[in-house]
C-alpha cells in the first residue's frame, strides 16, 4: 500500500513496528540512525515516515526539520517516550503529522498510519485542484484582458510560475516578421545576446510547416532546454496573427504536465490578442464619426483630458479652435441633406490637409469642428486658425459633382493656460468666441485673449469692418 521509512535505534522496536506495518500490507524500510534514515531517503521515494525522537548522534528532530526542508510532502509520525512529551508537541509545531506514545498498540499504530497516508493523499488532491484552479484562472486572465502591457506581464508570470519556465520570451507578428513584446527571467546584461540569439529562431519555426510546440535548440541562450509554442495553431485560421510564438526556457528538461500547462496558457494568450484586437478596433469605432470619419467628441474630450494632464506637469501650452460653418443651412435648403453631408466630409479634408501632423481635429457635431493644437499659444492658434478660415473660403466644394459649392466659417480660439486651466471652460471659451464672429461679420476668426492683444479677422468681400478685435472671459 505505502512505503513506509521507519527509523528507531531499538532493534525490537524496529522489528516489532516493521513486522505489523508489512502485515497490513505496507513496505517498510528500517533505519537506526538519522544518517541512514537520509541515506535511504536520497535512494528512494517514501510515503511515510516514522520515526523515534530519541536517535544517536543526530536526533529525530533534526531528521524532522531535514525531511521538511528537502522532502516536505512525506508525512512524518514522531515517536517519544512517556516522560518526552513535550519534543513531540513541538514536533508537530514544526511540521510534524502526529506523535505517539511508547509502548504503541498496534491498532493505534495503524490508526496513525492510515490517517497520515489519507491527510497525504487529500493535500496531494488538493495541491493539485489548487494547480488546475491557478491554471484555468490564468486563462481567463489573459483572455479577458484589455490591456497589452498587463497582458504580457500576466502572461510571463504564469509561464514561471504555473508552467515552471526559467525564463519566457513572447513574440508578436509585425507585418509577418516576429518582434520581441515581452521577456522575462533573463538578466538585463544578457537580454541584447538572448533577443540576437531567439529572433532568428523563431523566424524559422514559424516558417516551418510544423507548427506546434516542440523542443528547439538555441545556442547561446543558457538554456538546456526550449520549447517553441507558436500561437495560434497553423489550423487556426480565424485567429492567425494575433500572436506570433512563445518560447519556454528550462534549465533542467521541463515535465510534461509543464509542457502542456504552457501549451494552454499559448492558447488562452492568443485567444486574448485576438479579444484585445476586437476590442481595440471597436474602442476606435466609438471615437469615429460615423460621416466624416473624423475622431468625434468623445475623443476629443479624452485627449483633451490627456493634453491637461500632460501640460499640468511640463507646462507646454496648446490651443483648442472651435469652428462652425456659416449659413450651412442653406446648402441643405438649396441642394439636399445628401449634399450637405458630402461639404461636411470635404469640410474635414480641408481641415485636417491644413493641420500639423501631431494636431487632431473632430466632428463636435452637425456643422461644427473642433481641433486641439499641440504646443501652440494664442497667436500659434490665431496664424492656423486664419489659414483654415481662409482654406474654407476659398475652396470650391463638391467640384467634381460640377457644384463648385462656397462656404465660409467662424472659429474661436482659447489657450491653455491662458484662458482656461480646465477641460470644459477651454471649450466653452473656444464656443464664445466663436459665437463672437457669428454675431459679427462671420468669415472670421475671435480669440478669447485679453482685450486689445489678439483680434478678428473677416473677409473684406463682405464690405463690413472687422468688429471687436477680442475677447475677455472673466471666470466665473
Amino acid at each position: 500500500m505505502a512505503n513506509i521509512l521507519l527509523v528507531d535505534d531499538e532493534r525490537v522496536a524496529r522489528t516489532l513496528y516493521g513486522d505489523f506495518l508489512v502485515s497490513v500490507g505496507h513496505q517498510v524500510t528500517a533505519a537506526a540512525s538519522a544518517e541512514e534514515a537520509l541515506a535511504a531517503l536520497a535512494a528512494a521515494k517514501f510515503d511515510l515516515i516514522l520515526t523515534d525522537l530519541r536517535l544517536p548522534e543526530v536526533d529525530g528532530m533534526h531528521l524532522l526539520q531535514a525531511t521538511k526542508t528537502t522532502y516536505p510532502d512525506i508525512p512524518v509520525i514522531v515517536i517519544t517516550a512517556v516522560d518526552k512529551v513535550w519534543p513531540a508537541l513541538h514536533a508537530i509545531k514544526i511540521g510534524a503529522s502526529d506523535y505517539l506514545i511508547k509502548p504503541i498498540m498496534p491498532e493505534i499504530l495503524s490508526h496513525a498510519v492510515e490517517r497520515a497516508l489519507t491527510q497525504r493523499v487529500l493535500l496531494t488532491e488538493n495541491a493539485g485542484l489548487r494547480q488546475h484552479v491557478s491554471l484555468l484562472e490564468a486563462g481567463q486572465r489573459l483572455a479577458a484582458t484589455l490591456d497589452r502591457g498587463a497582458m504580457l506581464e500576466a502572461a510571463a508570470h504564469a509561464y514561471r510560475t504555473i508552467a515552471g519556465a526559467d525564463a519566457v520570451a513572447i513574440f508578436s507578428l509585425s507585418e509577418g516578421m516576429p518582434t520581441l513584446a515581452h521577456v522575462a527571467g533573463v538578466a538585463a546584461p544578457h537580454s541584447d545576446s538572448f533577443v540576437r540569439t531567439t529572433v532568428p529562431v523563431v523566424q524559422v519555426e514559424l516558417r516551418s510547416p510544423k507548427r506546434s510546440h516542440r523542443p528547439v535548440t538555441i545556442a547561446g541562450s543558457g538554456y538546456p532546454f526550449t520549447h517553441f509554442f507558436p500561437s495560434p495553431d497553423a489550423d487556426d485560421k480565424a485567429a492567425r496573427g494575433q500572436l506570433g510564438a512563445v518560447l519556454t526556457f528550462y534549465e533542467g528538461r521541463p515535465r510534461q504536465t509543464a509542457i502542456e500547462t504552457a501549451s494552454y496558457l499559448t492558447s488562452h494568450l492568443a485567444l486574448g490578442f485576438k479579444n484585445l484586437d476586437k476590442f481595440t478596433k471597436a474602442e476606435g469605432m466609438a471615437y469615429v464619426d460615423d460621416l466624416t470619419k473624423l475622431r468625434n467628441r468623445r475623443y476629443l474630450e479624452l485627449i483633451i483630458e490627456r493634453e491637461l494632464t500632460n501640460a499640468s506637469i511640463s507646462g507646454t501650452p496648446f490651443a483648442i479652435l472651435f469652428l462652425d460653418l456659416d449659413h450651412f443651412k442653406r446648402i441643405n435648403d438649396a441642394h439636399g441633406h445628401s449634399v450637405g453631408s458630402r461639404v461636411l466630409v470635404e469640410v474635414g479634408r480641408v481641415i485636417a490637409t491644413t493641420l500639423r501632423a501631431n494636431d487632431t481635429v473632430v466632428r463636435w457635431g452637425g456643422d461644427e469642428y473642433l481641433m486641439l493644437l499641440r504646443r501652440a499659444r494664442s497667436e500659434d492658434g490665431w496664424k492656423v486658425a486664419e489659414r483654415i478660415r481662409c482654406e474654407i473660403a476659398e475652396h470650391s466644394f463638391l467640384s467634381r459633382d460640377g457644384l463648385n459649392l462656397r462656404i465660409t466659417a467662424c472659429i474661436g480660439i482659447a489657450s491653455f493656460p491662458e484662458n482656461a486651466m480646465d477641460k470644459s471652460r477651454l471649450i466653452d471659451c473656444a464656443d464664445r468666441a466663436m459665437y463672437c464672429a457669428k454675431r459679427g461679420t462671420r468669415n472670421a476668426t475671435y480669440s478669447a485673449g485679453d482685450a486689445g492683444e489678439i483680434g478678428s479677422s473677416a473677409a473684406e468681400a463682405e464690405g463690413e469692418a472687422p468688429k471687436a478685435h477680442s475677447l475677455e472671459f472673466q471666470n466665473p
